[in-house]
């Protein structure tokens, strides 16, 4: 039994990715571990804002919005059989650290019109030419 990772920022791409995933897991076997990753602001955009609370903690936001996001998308029992995954880092390199050993790596990508439907993200670009298992990317109807 392998692992099958998927990225999930609770964008519509990323939710219908984890169904993608979850059904795959359903004909090979395979676990599914759900990766959500953050990152502080940058610095200059940072410095601009009010000081934050002493009490923001962004790894538990972080972990909250994954635990809805799976509830809502697969409910409560389909959400529990998911681990969860929360990093702090670049989404595409923590996606990239997260499949090493996994059987497949299960992205959304963002849907455009016109030119821009040639083209995918970037977290689904860089994941595609870097990773180091079979990728699939999870495009918008």
């Amino acid at each position: 039994m392998g692992r099958i990772v998927v990225g999930v920022d609770g964008s519509e791409s990323s939710v219908k990715a984890l169904h993608w995933a979850v059904r795959q897991a359903e004909l090979t076997g395979d676990t599914v571990e759900a990766v959500n990753s953050w990152e502080y602001p940058a610095t200059s955009w940072a410095s601009m804002m009010p000081g934050m609370p002493e009490d923001f903690d962004p790894q538990a936001l972080a972990t909250v919005a994954l635990t809805e996001t799976l509830e809502e998308a697969l409910g409560a029992e389909g959400a529990a059989a998911v681990s969860k995954i929360v990093v702090i880092g670049n989404p595409a390199q923590s996606l990239l650290d997260r499949a090493k050993g996994a059987n497949l790596l299960v992205v959304g990508a963002r849907g455009y019109s016109g030119f821009k439907a040639t083209l995918l993200g970037s977290v689904s670009l860089h994941v595609t030419q870097h990773a180091p298992c079979p990728v699939t990317v999870v495009r918008d109807a």
